[in-house]
């Protein structure tokens, strides 16, 4: 496996390039769909979130990948690849898994340490599986990928030092709302960051709080979980004027709360006597909410480019160095993983050849002494298979040990050249040996 990730995220793009990049659940069906098409790409996984974008593949060759990716980023997000390419960045192999495995464990997060992260790669994984854009390459690596992140968050104090993403959003909203206790909110969407910020909520004992989405069912199962209230998307102007906070984070393509909406909304507040102003918590990607909402007096916005700019450092500097170290550690053992299992198929091939010559041994046995009975020729078979087992034993292990260190891809091309190894046999035991690509699937 070569694996090799392109992508951009908020530390190396800005939030509007992000933004115009961001891609509907059926467009990044189809770039992984095109990706898997490409001649270098023979697996691909997306990652997309709402502060990046990256897609893992497994390559046979580097630079026609980079290219291929980095075409298939700029024609499916929209944005030239002039203008996109400065922003893009490229790992590849042992940096790659790498940079995943950092991902997975928080390390790259907005908010050090946060844990939603392993939902994403969850689903991320599952959409590859779901689309067969996912082999046995890359469900291994994002399987480990996974563990690793669990470890990390396990073994580390980074998961609680560590906040999401909302509950970072909320604490940048705590000068204008104060306490949320008691407080009125107003939820916009019904999806896993809204679900989250419903419960953050919830859990701060907000005394009214509403969910409004387009799909009134979904609104109506998470406002029960809540113990909220869910209303249909056309009352969001009414509950606006009566909230204290608005989170809101849904899939739409257009924005969802306008500049005008909640002027009219902030106006009507003053109207009814409503004190204080209105904090609205923008968590879409692309946004939700008109940016031009900041300029409104009596409303205070926050989303995702702010919260790029007070990039929050919580997790302690003993935490992050401890998981620094699991992920390196975690590489290497994955890489030596990796190294030692490219050359099974010929330590397999190896012990085929040998059965097949001692099995010629015996057939000729047979034939030179035709007087021996049932039990003196299994005997003498047990023996020979024995002998070429034991001699065959240390080497083979060896030769595996060796071929995990780095460098160690020449051994399986000196175990074929010392023993005449057919390559087509050894590469036809490789591909029977790919298995099912969804074994393990979370």
């Amino acid at each position: 496996m070569s694996v090799l990730v392109v992508g951009l995220s908020h530390r190396s793009a800005p939030v509007s390039v992000l933004e115009r990049a961001a891609l509907t659940g059926d467009e990044q069906g189809k770039l992984l769909q095109d990706a898997l098409a490409a001649e270098p790409v023979a697996e691909a996984v997306l990652l997309s979130t709402c502060n990046r974008m990256e897609v893992y593949a497994d390559v046979e060759k580097f630079h026609a990948g980079v290219a291929e990716l980095s075409t298939l980023l700029a024609l499916h997000s929209g944005v030239c690849l002039e203008e996109l390419t400065p922003h893009l960045y490229v790992h590849y192999e042992d940096r790659a898994v790498h940079h995943l495995f950092s991902v997975a464990c928080g390390l790259d997060s907005m908010v050090v340490g946060e844990g939603q992260i392993l939902g994403q790669l969850k689903d991320a994984l599952g959409l590859g599986q779901e689309l067969h854009s996912a082999g046995r390459a890359l469900n291994d690596l994002f399987q480990q990928a996974l563990r690793v992140g669990k470890r990390a968050h396990s073994e580390t104090g980074i998961d609680k030092a560590g906040q999401s993403l909302v509950t970072f959003g909320l604490e940048q909203l705590s000068g204008v709302v104060g306490e949320l206790t008691g407080k009125r909110a107003l939820v916009v969407g019904a999806g896993s960051m809204s679900s989250l910020a419903a419960a953050t909520l919830a859990r701060a004992g907000v005394g009214d709080l509403v969910i409004a989405n387009r799909t009134l069912e979904r609104a109506e199962r998470l406002a029960a979980s809540v113990n909220g209230r869910a209303v249909p998307f056309t009352q969001v102007p009414r509950e606006l004027v009566k909230a204290d906070i608005v989170v809101s984070c849904t899939g739409a393509a257009g924005l969802v709360l306008t500049h005008e909406a909640v002027a009219e909304a902030v106006a009507e507040r003053e109207t009814c006597g409503l004190h204080g102003s209105l904090a609205v918590l923008d968590l879409a990607m692309p946004r939700d909410v008109d940016a031009e909402v900041h300029r409104i007096e009596g409303a205070h916005l926050v989303d995702l480019e702010l919260l790029a700019e007070a990039e929050s450092h919580a997790a302690g500097a003993g935490d992050v160095d401890q998981v620094r170290r699991i992920v390196s550690a975690e590489v290497a053992s994955f890489g030596a993983a990796q190294r030692a299992e490219r050359i099974t198929p010929t330590v397999v091939a190896l012990r085929a050849m040998a059965a097949d010559v001692v099995a010629g041994e015996i057939a000729r046995l047979d034939g030179r002494l035709p007087d021996l009975d049932d039990k003196q020729r299994a005997e003498i078979s047990q023996t020979v298979r024995r002998v070429v087992d034991k001699l065959l034993h240390a080497p083979t292990v060896r030769v595996k040990q060796l071929a995990g260190e780095p460098g160690g891809a020449g051994y399986a091309d000196a175990l074929r050249e010392l023993f005449d190894l057919d390559p087509q046999a050894v590469t036809a035991i490789s591909r029977a040996d790919i298995g099912d690509p969804n074994r393990g699937r979370p």
